[in-house]
């Protein structure tokens, strides 16, 4: 089984390349507590999804400390992968979004993947249900859903994919923005819709998804309508993971399974969030979830 974490972004609002941000007492990053979740749920290989600059700093922290324990891969998100009939404006740096990334898999990954934010914490339990969805036998996609009030930070709002879905499957994630407002959970839909309050247990997307490959093909052929109809947009457009999977599910070609998981997220949206990552590892650590030194 294959583990695919998006690293490609530029972690604007952390300021820098949080990827690699020492979170663990012996300088581990998120990452490589991922990786350790990942191997002791069954998966064999891993692949980064990375700006081709920045591979060397990758592969001097990252792969070298874990290529001695599981396969490891590289693919390159490039913002000039686009159509020849377009020109993605100069000024633009930031990926073209999650979408994006799983089209660089093309040629790389023919097997069911798990694919990953490098910047969330996600937790054992996450890849344990994602590794058992990806045993089996069906042509159906997952979502791991997180307990809204596990992905919070004190430090500000935060986007998520608050969840619907009928009968186990997923019908709809609206992408808002989240934040506590007082002893409640409050939820700003992007689209413009009226916000309203969330329960503890209502279901979020942490973009931890499980595919099987024919997702990477599908992405490479829908891309150009895409760029096409955001051409005027190509300085600030993304191409998403949930558009690619909800045109799938609305032509009726994938089903969406909601796995829930009582994992807490940890995150370092804001820089603020360092100290209460820290101490949270450092409790888990404490409780015999993870070693101490990874």
């Amino acid at each position: 089984m294959t583990l695919v974490i998006m690293a490609a972004g530029m972690g604007s609002r952390f300021g820098g390349l949080k990827q690699i941000e020492p979170v663990g007492p012996n300088g581990e990053f998120i990452i490589d507590y991922s990786v350790y979740d990942a191997i002791r749920a069954g998966f064999t290989k891993v692949i980064f999804i990375i700006k081709k600059e920045n591979y060397e700093i990758f592969k001097e922290t990252i792969g070298k400390r874990i290529e001695g324990k599981i396969q490891v891969e590289y693919v390159f998100q490039d913002i000039k992968n686009v159509p020849k009939c377009v020109e993605i404006p100069a000024e633009r740096i930031k990926p073209l979004g999650t979408g994006h990334a799983i089209m660089c898999l093309k040629g790389v990954v023919n097997e069911p993947f798990a694919v990953i934010n490098a910047d969330d914490f996600y937790g054992k339990d996450a890849y344990i249900k994602a590794a058992n969805f990806l045993k089996s036998n069906t042509s159906d996609y997952a979502m791991i859903g997180y307990l809204i009030g596990n992905t919070l930070t004190e430090n500000g709002a935060v986007k998520r994919g608050y969840c619907e879905q009928t009968n186990g499957y997923l019908t709809n994630l609206i992408e808002s923005s989240v934040y506590k407002d007082g002893n409640k959970i409050k939820v700003e839909p992007l689209n413009g819709k009226e916000g309203f309050y969330a329960k503890d247990t209502d279901l979020v997307s942490m973009n931890m998804f499980c595919f099987r490959p024919d997702i990477i093909d599908y992405s490479n052929e829908h891309f150009t309508d895409f760029i096409l109809e955001n051409k005027k947009d190509l300085s600030k457009c993304e191409y998403l993971i949930p558009d690619i999977v909800f045109e799938r599910i609305r032509n009726n070609e994938v089903k969406v399974k909601v796995i829930d998981t009582n994992a807490v997220w940890h995150g370092v949206t804001y820089k603020e969030d360092k100290n209460d990552l820290v101490n949270s590892i450092n409790k888990l650590i404490s409780n015999g979830e993870y070693p101490k030194k990874i």
